[in-house]
């Protein structure tokens, strides 16, 4: 297709009857839904901030409880030799 075909369809596609009218109510229900969507995805993001948190913190204490950087004791004593 050259830019002459190109053009004309162009004319074709603008010249031909528009489509039907907006509804006048429908900028106040997109802008309603929109807010809902805002506050709802805002409600998710702070939820995930605060179950990562929750997480973080769990883990510092069970670190800190549990010392797992720390060797074991052992379970078995040395032979008595020497008495």
């Amino acid at each position: 297709m050259n830019r002459p075909e190109r053009e004309a369809a162009a004319r074709q596609i603008m010249e031909r009857v528009p489509s039907p009218p907006v509804p006048p109510d429908l900028h106040a229900e997109v802008v309603r839904r929109g807010g809902r969507m805002l506050r709802r995805r805002t409600a998710v993001r702070r939820l995930l901030w605060l179950v990562l948190l929750a997480g973080a913190v769990a883990f510092t204490v069970w670190a800190v409880t549990a010392r797992p950087w720390v060797e074991p004791p052992s379970q078995t004593t040395p032979p008595l030799t020497g008495w």
